[in-house]
């Protein structure tokens, strides 16, 4: 036999249903059809009755029974996933009766599909058949075509007699070789790709401490050196990897929640500090402990406001529905209705503090219930009341230029920010935080722990309150309130100019994560005028962006791509850019700049025509936001015309300068990894 001759195992693939034969490109799922778990097939069942696709042994089992994995004798892996966000069903209409490890043959009875339970419950029944691990073992698949009845040949799978060779033994060689993690090598699905992560990031020892945002886990590392950045960025399930204030940040997008709650599974943590939060380098120079500084200060603030940027979109949603309510005198001004809905869309704001308190004292490692009641007494109502001019007990204890202290402490005078401005500020509990973490162990350590759970408590609420009222907190809300005044002046100064800047530069700060450092800005913008003209230039270049990837779904011939830009442009007409900018803007530079002047243009039209934003949330989906409390004016008109105009440059230009099929053939190619088995996004 010559070299040149390759011998190949065929493995032969039988039906785990009785229906007609899909192509995996054409399943209504995203993840599948792109192929991105590995090739296979697709059946639209007829029939409920399933049976195993081929010899070999169990290797999952789907807790709802919707899926299942195997190994076959010679080392193919094959999932089998039964219907589409079948997931959700928690098991009901599935019946399975293997378990992990037993041993079947091709077409041997393994359970039931209800079929009717599952279209009733409003999914697709259209079960799927992925090899995993078929490209990594270069081999051929051939696939049937028409109707097919469960247990008859479907398809045939092809590998080399080399690949086969190595394929790995079969279970009970396995269990008879000492293993070095039984978890990593049971693991599928989410849990598979956490270990992945984690591996690739330098395991769980370089790990200080992880949590997640919208579309991506943010993970702080002992030595980000240890990280392959190819390796990570390239597994099945991630779409980039970027490393900002202090973070490497792996980009999920819409399953980001599944995966960070898998790499906590992993690395035996809820998501707190794992180790000592600080660096093993420290800076050496001004230079460095300035740009130190500033990336841990954006580290703590994006740890502090992942957790409730969702409730602050939710509340001005809720803010603009109201709106629209009483405009349209659904609801009256004056009802108890009104103020029962008002209440939910503006608690969040009001009690900012105390949310933020308890998400910063987790990301520095403080007592969260502790610093939550910290934050309350910086919008305790009387406190609130001693900040009111309007208020007929207020006092003015001393004044020194422009400064009022309105308030003493035991005879120290206090500034306290007039308007319960306390509440609209994150900066003065987030050093409570800081503060916090810092007595904390000093109180461990020096009160006996007989008298600790009392006494411990006691003296830091006094101590810190006493500390961030007096002194750390009138000097953050005159810096705060500088640098709020400064970009209020800019707007107000050239509002279109302005709008023209932020609305091109903007996403490049979300590229870096830096955005976060804007968010508070538009938070108290919010809080305090009941308007952000801020978020409202934001919101257009989220439009904008999804433009370019809307030009992409309509032009290119790929329907791996496709795949990638419907998705993409949804998420970022919802508000959510990462999948758009990650997944293909950016990958396709000229894509990324056409949007972001698409974004300027949204941005100088929002100047132009004054537009104000009445909540946080932005996009097509906010766009109850615009609607003014007081009465429609000019802010909702100006939004669709601006936001139209940015949909409109960002698509055209990409459509016809940004994009072409042939720009895929200079994508950056770096062999996906496969590390493990797993199932889909959603799955």
């Amino acid at each position: 036999m010559s070299n040149s001759e390759t011998v190949s195992t065929t493995t032969e693939i039988v039906a785990p249903l009785s229906g007609v034969i899909l192509d995996l490109t054409e399943v209504p799922d995203a993840m599948f059809a792109s192929k991105a778990m590995g090739d296979g097939l697709a059946i639209v069942p007829d029939q409920d009755e399933v049976v195993a696709p081929a010899s070999g042994t169990i290797a999952m089992v789907a807790h709802t029974g919707h899926a299942f994995g195997m190994m076959t004798s010679t080392g193919i892996e094959i999932l089998v996933h039964m219907g589409i966000d079948t997931v959700e069903l928690e098991g009901v209409p599935f019946t399975l009766t293997i378990s992990q490890g037993d041993v079947v043959e091709a077409g041997q009875p393994i359970g039931r599909m209800d079929r009717e339970a599952v279209q009733t419950a409003g999914k697709d029944t259209t079960t799927m058949v992925i090899f995993t691990n078929l490209a990594m073992r270069g081999g051929e698949l051939g696939v049937a075509a028409g109707h097919v009845t469960a247990g008859s040949g479907v398809a045939t799978v092809a590998v080399p007699e080399a690949a086969a060779a190595t394929a790995p033994p079969s279970p009970d060689v396995q269990a008879a070789k000492p293993a070095i993690d039984p978890a990593r090598a049971s693991a599928t699905g989410f849990d598979a790709l956490a270990y992945d992560i984690v591996d690739g990031i330098g395991g769980r020892e370089n790990i200080k401490s992880v949590l997640h945002c919208i579309t991506r886990v943010r993970f702080y590392l002992k030595d980000e050196s240890l990280a392959n950045d190819d390796l990570v960025a390239n597994l099945d399930g991630v779409i980039d990897v970027i490393k900002a204030g202090g973070q490497y940040q792996v980009v999920i997008g819409a399953a980001v929640g599944d995966v960070y709650e898998a790499v906590n599974r992993v690395i035996g943590s809820t998501g707190a500090e794992v180790a000592d939060a600080e660096p093993v380098e420290r800076p050496t120079t001004l230079v460095g402990w300035v740009k130190f500084g500033f990336s841990s200060l954006i580290g703590v603030i994006t740890g502090s406001m992942i957790p409730v940027i969702g409730l602050l979109a939710a509340s001005g949603i809720l803010k603009g529905i109201l709106a629209l309510l009483t405009q349209f005198n659904v609801v009256q001004a004056d009802s108890h209705t009104f103020t029962f809905i008002d209440a939910m869309s503006s608690s969040m704001f009001y009690f900012l503090p105390i949310i933020i308190g308890f998400t910063a004292a987790r990301r520095l490692g403080s007592d969260p219930i502790i610093v939550a009641i910290i934050g309350g007494v910086l919008v305790f109502p009387s406190v609130v009341t001693m900040s009111d001019p309007s208020d007929p007990n207020y006092q003015v204890v001393a004044q020194i230029g422009a400064t009022v202290f309105n308030g003493d402490f035991f005879g120290i005078p206090i500034a306290l920010p007039q308007g319960n401005a306390y509440a609209y500020s994150i900066f003065p509990v987030i050093v409570a935080a800081w503060l916090a973490a810092r007595i904390e162990p000093l109180l461990k350590k020096y009160i006996p722990a007989v008298l600790r759970m009392i006494f411990a408590p006691l003296i830091e609420v006094f101590v810190v309150s006493t500390l961030v009222l007096v002194l750390f907190g009138p000097i953050i809300m005159f810096l705060s309130g500088g640098i709020a005044n400064g970009i209020n002046g800019i707007l107000n100064l050239n509002y279109p100019i302005a709008g023209l800047l932020i609305g091109g530069l903007y996403q490049c700060l979300v590229i870096f994560g830096l955005h976060w450092a804007v968010i508070p800005l538009i938070a108290a913008q919010i809080a305090t005028d009941g308007s952000s003209p801020l978020n409202a230039i934001v919101s257009a270049t989220m439009i904008a962006q999804g433009g370019g990837a809307l030009a992409i779904w309509l032009k290119t011939k790929s329907q791996k791509i496709k795949t990638l830009a419907g998705p993409a442009t949804i998420s970022a007409f919802c508000g959510i850019t990462e999948p758009a900018m990650y997944g293909l803007n950016l990958k396709y530079g000229r894509v990324f700049i056409m949007a972001s002047i698409g974004g300027a243009v949204g941005g100088l039209l929002t100047g132009l025509f004054d537009v104000n934003m009445y909540g946080f949330t932005g996009a097509f989906v906010g766009f109850p936001s615009f609607v003014n409390p007081a009465g429609m004016d000019h802010s909702l008109t100006g939004y669709l015309v601006a936001s139209i105009s940015a949909l409109v440059v960002s698509f055209a230009l990409t459509y016809f300068f940004g994009f072409s099929d042939t720009d895929l053939e200079s994508e950056r190619s770096v062999k996906k990894v496969r590390l493990g088995k797993r199932e889909p996004a959603g799955a």
